[in-house]
This record gives structure tokens, sequence and C-alpha cells, in this order.
């Protein structure tokens, strides 16, 4: 319900948003240059009396004195018949320049209050600012939602670019954005007189019938003071029936022309100045720095617009049309997808057209649409989930546990949850456990255990879906080949070979970055930015699966480089190590923005063994500050199997590796480098208790050893690794 709020609102407004916020944003500039441009007061106790002689002496004809937010004064006069406009200095009484209204600005106005619409034009903007503030309020909720709490409300992202780019933009302009759409619905009401106005005093009906009393004479004046004023209008000539009225900040009143007392006088009550501090806040009228950051947070609603569409537009392309979906009252079996980013979907379609072939009516939903009463010729329930976050729900599946926990009974049909997630987080499959114990809770029968899918892969998949097949009675295979990014031409440029001391064959591959024609980088087809951390999916020949390998390059660095040892009957590996400089082959990049240094001073423990050295080597290639980086590198033997030896002899020397410590598994010492840290233990602790981040890359098993090692040097300071990687300082990138 709420991602619903805060998408449709969005996609439905998105033009007229960005228009009222651009024109907002260009208005927010004005107070600014109006009261730089004014000139300065230089009498700070300058009254109102002295004001109008000064200028009545200059301008005989006098008309009114207007008194903006900013400080400007503008006299308004006729001169001969002719009107005229003058802004004042104060010090004076005299013009400086002829005041002239910038049709531009009033061009601008008229577009960001009513669209050159009146009326109905007014009432559009409203609802712009209604679809504003609504899009504000939902996206502050979501962005709690997935970043844990209001307390952590400015902690790190994760995920696609465009996806942290429209949160960080949101991040920082969401107060501006909900001040200015709550005030101008504010505005809006009280300009249709929904609101209170406020107490306007009546017209003298008896004056003196007098005239020639100066504003000098009048003891009111005397007492306003020019910062309080609003607007002086003098009486009309030779009028002894009319009035001088003064409007300040304090109230409105009008002054007798012949003997210069006051006649009525209102003070301004509560709902005016309500009134005037929702203009000056909408506005910047009388706040010109309130008036510029307003504008600034103002842009990041179209550009908001525009990153929120590509999302949508994204989501919508990730999930795929599932041809020969059954309505629900009709289907023998229910499939619900919990996705967030769409690639569960495909694996939905997979399987419902693997269960529609073996003659199965299959019904596939988003499990927020979950509605068990309409399940009545369903004999299974089937869900395929995937965790958002630290454990949450995925987009699809918002309400689920809210509508199963409201059940007075479990569902009659048996249920099977197929769970998706990434094994190296740990909230692995988190929401497809939840959902699993929160079934058995309910009594709800599971046709089989939960069973869950790492990285998305094909191969697990296929067997999950042998179990299904056999409790369901049928042989059921599935072959699902994941949607593939488009690829680009990768040629080999140079390799360097290790491991043929231990018959373990390895290399640093080195690629030529592509360079995609004039055409293609305006399509954004070109390769474009990417870090040491960040993976290339290779797509090696005869499948349709990528394979991923560690960056240990930037695009900085003018190349593409990888490490790739040969595994026993690996058909990527075995390809890419075949490769002479000058073959090709086809790869993409895929980030991985979670797996690099933090962006701030703190040392840094780079952990790594085998080929899971090639990103901790980028990072070192790149620390051109001299951040203290600390590598642990375990390999077989010295003698072949040492990657990138030149390399770290060089980065030792000229500061970019504060150290290396190198533990090798097939020497006599047989050292592997979770000893090479308990060695360290000291070291270790005192970098970790001074905030230092660890990062490791390499096996699985590797990866375990040095998690047991880290838990034994941090139990004195009672740290764990559990509780550095919830902090963002123990960060793995394990196979």
């Amino acid at each position: 319900m709420l991602r619903a709020l805060h998408k449709f609102p969005g996609l439905i407004a998105a033009l007229l948003i960005a228009v009222m916020a651009l024109s907002g944003a260009v208005l927010g500039v004005f107070p600014a240059l109006e009261a730089v441009q004014a000139p300065a007061q230089s009498e700070p106790d300058l009254n109102v009396a002295t004001l109008a002689d000064r200028i009545a002496i200059a301008y005989p004809g006098v008309e009114q004195i207007r008194r903006a937010p900013s400080g400007r004064i503008t006299a308004f006069y006729f001169d001969g018949g002719r009107p005229g406009a003058v802004v004042i200095d104060p010090a004076t009484g005299v013009g400086v320049a002829d005041y002239e209204p910038s049709a531009f600005r009033r061009w601008m106005t008229n577009l960001h209050r009513s669209l050159f619409l009146d009326d109905a034009g007014r009432l559009s903007a409203a609802a712009g600012a209604g679809a504003l503030l609504v899009l504000s309020i939902t996206g502050l909720m979501l962005t709690f939602r997935r970043v844990g709490g209001w307390r952590r409300f400015f902690s790190r992202l994760r995920g696609p670019l465009t996806g942290r780019l429209h949160v960080e933009v949101a991040r920082m302009t969401v107060a501006g954005l909900l001040l200015s759409s709550a005030t101008a619905l504010f505005m809006t009401a009280s300009t249709f007189d929904l609101l209170p106005q406020g107490r306007v005093p009546a017209f003298p009906t008896e004056t003196s019938q007098q005239t020639g009393a100066t504003p000098g004479t009048m003891s009111l004046l005397r007492e306003t003071r020019v910062e309080t004023l609003r607007a002086l209008t003098f009486p009309y000539p030779n009028d002894p029936t009319d009035v001088f009225t003064l409007k300040t900040t304090a109230g409105e009143g009008y002054i007798d022309q012949g003997t210069g007392g006051m006649l009525v006088w209102t003070d301004a009550g509560l709902w005016h100045r309500v009134n005037e501090t929702i203009y000056m806040l909408h506005t910047g009228q009388g706040m010109a720095w309130l008036g510029v950051i307003l504008g600034l947070m103002a842009l990041g609603a179209p550009f908001m617009a525009v990153t929120g569409v590509v999302l949508w537009v994204q989501a919508r392309h990730a999930r795929p049309q599932i041809k020969g979906n059954v309505a629900a009252g009709q289907a023998d079996t229910i499939l619900l997808v919990g996705s967030e980013g769409g690639s569960t979907w495909g694996f939905a379609a997979t399987l419902h057209a693997a269960l529609t072939q073996i003659g199965h009516k299959v019904h596939a939903a988003p499990m927020s649409q979950f509605a068990p009463d309409r399940y009545g010729r369903s004999g299974r329930v089937i869900i395929l989930a995937a965790t958002y976050g630290e454990g949450a729900a995925p987009a699809s599946a918002k309400g689920f546990l809210d509508r199963l926990a409201a059940l007075p009974k479990a569902p009659h049909m048996p249920l099977a949850v197929l769970g998706f997630g990434d094994r190296k987080f740990p909230e692995f499959c988190a929401f497809a456990l939840d959902v699993t114990r929160m079934a058995a809770d309910k009594g709800w029968a599971q046709m089989f255990p939960v069973a869950m899918i790492d990285r998305e892969s094909p191969q697990e998949f296929a067997r999950w879906g042998r179990d299904l097949g056999a409790a369901l009675g049928q042989p059921l295979e599935l072959s699902h080949r994941p949607a593939i990014p488009r690829g680009h031409t990768l040629s080999l440029i140079s390799r360097r070979d290790y491991g043929g001391k231990m018959q373990t064959p390895a290399a640093i591959l080195r690629f030529a970055i592509p360079k995609p024609r004039l055409r293609a980088r305006l399509a954004g087809r070109g390769v474009g930015r990417f870090s040491p951390g960040d993976l290339l999916g290779v797509i090696p020949e005869g499948s349709h699966a990528p394979r991923f390998y560690s960056l240990a390059s930037g695009r900085g660095d003018g190349f593409i480089e990888i490490c790739v040892s040969r595994h026993l009957g690996g058909l990527c590996s075995g390809q890419l190590l075949d490769m002479a400089v000058g073959d090709n082959v086809t790869g993409f990049i895929r980030h991985n923005p979670d797996f690099r240094p933090a962006k701030n001073r703190k040392p840094v423990i780079l952990i790594g063994a085998g080929t899971g050295i090639g990103p901790l080597a980028g990072f070192a290639r790149g620390n051109h500050a001299g951040r203290a980086m600390h590598l642990y590198f375990g390999a077989r033997h010295p003698d072949g199997d040492l990657f990138y030896e030149d390399e770290l002899q060089i980065w030792q020397g000229d500061g970019r590796l504060a150290s290396v410590t190198t533990a090798f598994s097939r020497t006599g010492t047989r050292t592997y480098v979770q000893d090479a840290l308990r060695s360290d233990a000291a070291q270790i602790a005192g970098l970790i208790g001074n905030g230092a981040q660890v990062l490791v890359c390499g096996g699985r098993d590797m990866a375990a050893g040095v998690a047991d090692a880290l838990a034994d040097i941090l139990t004195s300071g009672g740290l764990t690794p559990a509780l550095l990687k919830a902090e963002g300082r123990y960060v793995e990138d394990t196979y």
C-alpha cells in the first residue's frame, strides 16, 4: 500500500511536479537578488514619517510608498499626469533607479501559481503540490523502512546506482519539498477563501474633511519604524474625504489627512500572522537565504521524477509477461512472487511455463495479492520470495505477512516456499524463512522443507524443480536462462601466468576497454564507469549463464583486469585461460558497490587468498592518497603463485600499502591466511579498535576461517565479525 501511494502520484503527476519545482527554484532566487540590490538603510531608527517627508519633497505627486520584505523601498508617483515608480534610497528619499517589474519574473510567477490557466490552473498547481506532499511523506517512510529506522536515515545505501541516487537526492531535499508543498496547499486554500483571512479595518465614515497635514506631523507615522512598514498610501489629491492608509507588520489603519490623527486601527490577528509566515516560508520573501535553499532543494523534485520513472520502467521490463496465466479461481496451482528488482519474476515465468507444459493450470501473482478465499480449486500454493535489504519483504510482497497473520485458519492447500538471496549477506533468504515460520505457526501444511537459491543459480533452481516434481508425482525439469545484459567485445592485451609449479593454472588477464562509436556512447551503450571490486560477467561459448570475476582495475587505470584460476570442469575458466593475446571474449560490467573501501581515512585490512587478491590489488593500486592499507594474502607456494609480486613491492615502497603479510600452504611452514592474522592478533585488534574496515575476498572456506580467527582476536575488545558487518566494517566477496 505504501509503495502504491508513492508510485502512482509520482507517475501521474511527474511532469506537473517537475514544472512546478523548476519554476519554484527560479523564483527562489529573486528574493536574494532583490535583497542584494536594495539600497542599504543606514539609519536603524528611521521612522515612516521622516521617510515619507523625504520622498514627498523629492516627488510631490507621490501616491504610495511600499517596502518589500527584502528591504527594497519603492515610491509610486504622478508627475504632470504621467505615472512613475522609483527604487528609493531611504537616506535621501531620492530614487536610485527606475522601478521596472521583471516581465520574466511575472511570467514565471504565473506559470508557477496557475500554469497561465487562472483558477483551473491554481487547482492544478495545488494538485501537483498535494502529489508532492504525498510523495515526500511516503518516500520518507519507505526510506526509514529501507535503512532500518530513523536513526539510520543517513546510513550507507546499497543497490543499483539509479535507486541509490533517487534516495540520496530525496534525503537531501525532502525537508524543503515537505515545506514547499505544505505551504503551497495552505496558500491555495487561502486564495479560494477556504481559510480565515484575518480582520480588515472598516473605512472610516467620518473624517475632519480637512487637508494639509504632512506625514511628519502624524504621531502614528513617527512611532512606526520603517522596518515594519508594508505600505503607506496617500489620499487622492483634492479629495477631503480620503485618508492616509498605513499597513505594517503589526496591523492596518487609517489616518486623517487634515488633523494627522488616527481614525481606525486594527491589530494584525493570528490568521494574518499565520498567512504572512506561510507566505514567507514558501517564497523566501523576507528570508532570502531560505528562498535560495528551498530553490536548490526544489531541483531535487524533477531529478527524482526522472529517476523514479526510470526505476518504474526498469521494474516493468524486469518483470516478464507470463503467457497463459489462468484466473485465480480456475487454477490448480497458485504461484506467488515476492520480487524487488524483477529477477525473481524470471524464475516464476520459467516455473509457470514448465508446470503448464505438464498439464497444470497456473495462476501467477505478486505475494501482495495473496487472497486464499479466491483459490477454491487450487491444490497447492508455491511461493518464490526474494529478500530486500536487511531481511525485509521485497516490493511485490508488501503486506503478505499481515494478511497471513490475519487469517482465522491456515489455507487447506499445501505450501512450498523457495527463497532467493546471496549467502554473503547475513540475512540470506530471511524473508522466505519468515514466511515459512509464520506458515508453520498457522498450521499451514508444507509440501517439503523450504529451499534457498544462492545468487540466482539456475543449477540450484533446477534441483529444486526436481524436488517439486517428485512431490507432484510428475517429472519436472526447470531450465532457466537469466536475462543477460548487453555484452561488449573485450580484446586480451596481456596475460601473466601463475601456478605452474603446483600444476594449478592461473593468470592475470588484462583486456582493453572497448571504444564504442559515438552513437553507442550517446545511447549509453558503452562500458561506462567501473571500479575495483565490481564484477566482470563473462559469457562462455556454449552457455547462456554468465560467470562473474571481481575486477582488479578501475576505469581510470585504462584497462579491464581480472584474476582467473582453472577449475576442474570449469567451462568459463578453461576458455579464459586458453586465450592468447589478441583473442576476444564477450563480457559486461555489473556494479558491486558494497565491496570497496569506505570513503574515509580509517585504516583498511585487506584479506584474500588465491585469485581473491584481484580486487584487493585494485584497491591498493588506486590508493594514491596513501591511506593505511594492510594486506594479508594467502597462496599455495611463493614460486609461481604470488600474484602481483612486483607490484606489491612497489606499492609498499610508495606508501599505497602500509604492510604486506603472506602465508603459503604448500611450503614447509604450511600456513594459511587466518594463521597470519592470529600471529598479528595485537595489530589487528588495534586497527579494528581504531575504526579499521575489513575486506575479505576468496573462497568460502577461507572466508569462514578468517571469520573464526577474527572472532577470537576481537573477543577481548567486545567486538564480533557480525557486529562489524552490521556497521559496514566487515565486507566479504566470496565464491
